[in-house]
């Protein structure tokens, strides 16, 4: 990508606005909403904020980590719930925490090379829904019965003695851990801040910084242009994130226990929680969103997705991806306005910003003498992030992607450096510029 933010053919890609749905804890008010129910209530709220024809709309990328295995392409099955046109394409990809931010760059790309004029990508997943997966142990044994038409009664009677009650019928416990290592993503995030001396003190006011923020953001209406209700039941209706607490303080967060490690750091109150919600956003071609009547909020200056051993430090990548989309885009630390970084858990956080300023780091792991530099606190996360406000693993990227973007054009600032981690060691940076 050229470092303006525009291809050879003079083409560039830009945000004309995003929506999202109110972040809910799972098992709450989003219980019966389901993956392709939230991302229809983002889409159409996008679409509602900015009208586009549907003959204008080339194609939906959309993106999920908890996917319903009846209906993978979740991006399809959202368009044909709106009634749009059946003929626009759309496709749905994964990429753990990074996967909207994924869908997002791959629409810009798509767009500056001329294949599309407007595109909706982003991003949800519902934890409320997660397919609970019964043992493999009960499907080899039911499966060349049940799928054989040819069977009898006295098959079954059969299959019934070879069935173990204790090791065939109990469900799998769903859990965000690694294949390759067996490892929860907050064992390997304990790891993390023991190695990286981030001590749980530090870890607590990262947290409760993060909640203040996010709730002086609401007050002051940041969140409101950006969240569409949601009906949960006849009566009911959601307008607002719920997982922020703008009463917790560091003493409060002090007294929960480690629920990762046995005398750990990592607690419920500093860990992102398990969170239900969609993002979406519209892009376009300038020429397009300009010749529509649309004023864009912001361009993609580059971006890079990266990853590491997951063996290792496996949510360190940000501090390789944020580096490397600056220097693609000829850009420094000294460049930047703000400086949006997902937080998984504080430990993860704080430890990427330890490497970022760290000389040794950079050369081994960036190949450049000295580190890309010490962030002020002033210009991280400015209004919280996902421990706070939750974490759809597939909608974060879109919610950093359309908030950042907002801010840049209500505050007049330039430049914002995004960054994300994820599971499986993959990262990901993207850098907004203001138009």
């Amino acid at each position: 990508m050229a470092k303006q933010g525009k291809t050879n053919n003079g083409r560039r890609a830009v945000l004309v606005g995003g929506k999202r749905t109110p972040f809910l804890k799972g098992f709450g008010d989003f219980t019966k909403v389901d993956t392709i129910a939230l991302g229809v209530a983002a889409v159409r709220g996008l679409l509602d904020q900015y009208p586009v024809k549907d003959e204008e709309i080339d194609g939906v990328l959309w993106s999920g980590v908890v996917l319903p295995s009846g209906s993978v392409n979740t991006g399809r099955e959202i368009l044909l719930d709106l009634g749009l046109p059946p003929t626009i394409e759309a496709t749905t990809l994964t990429r753990a925490c990074t996967s909207s931010l994924k869908a997002i760059a791959l629409a810009a790309a798509t767009i500056e090379r001329g294949d599309a004029d407007v595109i909706i990508a982003g991003g949800g997943d519902s934890v409320s829904n997660a397919e609970v997966k019964m043992p493999a142990s009960l499907i080899h044994k039911v499966a060349p019965v049940l799928m054989n038409g040819k069977s009898k009664p006295l098959d079954y009677l059969k299959l019934a003695t070879k069935l173990d009650p204790r090791r065939d019928f109990l469900p799998e416990r769903p859990a965000v851990k690694e294949r390759t290592t067996g490892e929860l993503m907050g064992e390997s995030a304990e790891k993390m801040g023991t190695r990286n001396r981030i001590s749980r003190q530090a870890q607590d006011a990262f947290a409760c910084q993060s909640h203040h923020r996010a709730a002086a953001a609401v007050a002051s209406g940041r969140f409101v242009d950006e969240i569409v209700p949601v009906d949960v039941r006849k009566g009911k209706r959601v307008f607002a994130d719920g997982l922020i607490r703008g009463d917790t303080s560091v003493e409060k967060l002090a007294k929960l226990r480690p629920v990762f490690a046995k005398g750990g750091t990592l607690t419920a109150g500093n860990s992102s929680p398990l969170t239900d919600g969609a993002a979406a956003c519209l892009l376009m071609s300038e020429e397009k969103a300009r010749s529509l009547g649309f004023e864009p909020l912001a361009a993609f200056r580059s971006w890079s997705f990266d990853a590491v051993d997951p063996a290792d430090q496996m949510l360190q990548g940000p501090a390789l991806s944020m580096p490397r989309a600056a220097a693609r885009a000829g850009m420094e630390l000294a460049d930047f306005d703000l400086i949006d970084i997902h937080e998984a858990f504080a430990a993860q956080v704080l430890s990427v910003l330890k490497m970022l300023g760290s000389d040794s780091f950079a050369r081994v792991h960036l190949g450049r003498d000295k580190a890309f530099g010490e962030i002020a606190p002033e210009i991280v996360n400015v209004h919280g992030g996902s421990i706070a406000i939750g974490h759809p693993f597939a909608a974060t990227g879109a919610r950093m992607v359309t908030t950042m973007a907002r801010e840049l054009k209500l505050t007049g600032k330039g430049t914002a450096l995004l960054g994300i981690c994820g599971a499986g060691g993959v990262s990901a940076a993207a850098i907004l510029e203001a138009l």
